[in-house]
């Protein structure tokens, strides 16, 4: 006999498959098939733009063209570069690394939930669009990532000329030209309003009613998270473990950028290039050190941690917090990062005992979505091309 957790599964299992049957669909007609959110019932729909509908032939195309390399100046990149499905699309860098070499001053992001985050990057109020988001890297010149600045046109060309894009592009939009970098933003951000977690084992204990689903250690770990003492929820609470949300249930997005403690600089108040948080957007000195609270879904396999990257396991960011900020005893940076006067007030510190502290470990190992990360449907459709691929991946002239 089925038990009403076995029975609220099955349909969830169903949903990944018959999603994963739409991304890989490559015909002309399923562009006109209506988009079926593959969510479990207590989760609310992202919203999607009225210029930008979604579409299993444009999530198709999209998902073609954030592995293709082919966006980048040399060939040697694509999207999933910096954004790896197995690391719940991040790449295990402390900092990104761009085509031409450079080291970037940032952490890449995961994607997982993205379509839910109403501001898409670490420090920009003013990015919050997937379609305009994409242009960064493939067009950015501070830092240089995708390198393409000045090469949209040799782009559009490149595209045009591919027999797999014509059919690609023809089936997701129906223009007379439709090879633009328009219409390549607005498939890259359908795909990724695509990646869908929300079926970690946390996930099946709470809202499956499975409660062999975690073990005893998790479960603590779960009180620990969610009591006042330590405070994690209230920057990492709702169902995407995040203070930066946006749904259909919510009136208005909700967006949250918080400081710390990373840094203090001896109470100077000075960050290093990169680090300076919104204050580089807005310039006010209050702004200084903050970033937008990432998720925790999958931050088991998001490490190393924080906007630069600059803590490398989950126990020594429980040690952070516990301190209240980080203390640099020596070297350009050194400062105690409690004593920061931006630092917001949640980080106020806490006594974690080590068994507690395991606790809380295993309870954030408890968010990895397993699946998601192997989803077939998130795999390089070009890998399978083998050596006839090296034409059809060479960069942009």
């Amino acid at each position: 006999m089925r038990t009403a957790a076995t029975s609220t599964e099955r349909p969830r299992a169903r949903a990944r498959r018959a999603a994963a049957a739409g991304l890989l669909a490559l015909s002309a007609a399923a562009g006109a098939a209506p988009w079926d959110w593959p969510l479990p019932a207590w989760v609310p729909r992202p919203p999607v733009p009225a210029d930008n509908p979604m579409s299993a032939a444009k999530v198709t195309l999209g998902r073609h063209l954030f592995f293709d390399t082919r966006l980048s100046i040399d060939g040697s990149m694509a999207c999933a570069s910096c954004h790896v499905p197995a690391r719940a699309f991040t790449d295990a860098r402390a900092r990104a690394v761009g085509a031409t070499g450079e080291l970037h001053p940032r952490n890449s992001m995961g994607l997982a939930n993205v379509a839910y985050f109403p501001v898409l990057t670490w420090a920009d109020p003013g990015m919050t669009r997937l379609e305009d988001q994409a242009r960064v890297p493939m067009f950015g010149r501070h830092p240089v990532e995708m390198g393409l600045a000045g090469r949209e046109a040799a782009l559009e060309r490149l595209l045009a000329r591919d027999p797999r894009y014509e059919r690609l592009f023809r089936a997701a939009f129906d223009d007379d030209d439709p090879y633009t970098i328009a219409n390549l933003t607005r498939a890259l951000a359908a795909y990724q309003r695509t990646l869908l977690s929300f079926d970690a084992p946390y996930d099946r204990y709470r809202y499956g009613g499975r409660r062999d689903a975690i073990g005893p250690a998790a479960r603590r770990g779960e009180a620990l998270f969610f009591s006042e003492r330590l405070g994690c929820f209230h920057c990492h609470g709702g169902v995407l473990f995040t203070d930066s949300v946006q749904h259909e249930r919510l009136e208005r997005p909700e967006v949250a950028f918080h400081n710390t403690g990373l840094y203090n600089l001896d109470g100077r108040g000075a960050y290093p290039a990169g680090n300076q948080g919104l204050k580089e957007k807005t310039g006010r000195a209050s702004d200084m050190g903050r970033f937008r609270t990432p998720s925790l879904r999958n931050v088991a396999l998001t490490a190393p941690y924080m906007h630069d990257g600059s803590i490398a396991t989950l126990g020594e960011v429980i040690d952070h917090y516990a301190a209240g900020g980080r203390t640099i005893a020596s070297g350009p940076l050194r400062g105690v990062g409690a004593a920061n006067p931006y630092k917001s007030g949640f980080v106020r510190g806490f006594r974690l005992g080590a068994r507690e502290k395991a606790d809380l470990i295993a309870f954030l190992e408890s968010l990895t979505d397993h699946a998601f990360v192997a989803e077939r449907a998130h795999r390089d459709p070009h890998a399978a091309d083998g050596p006839a691929a090296d034409a059809f991946r060479r960069g942009v002239r």
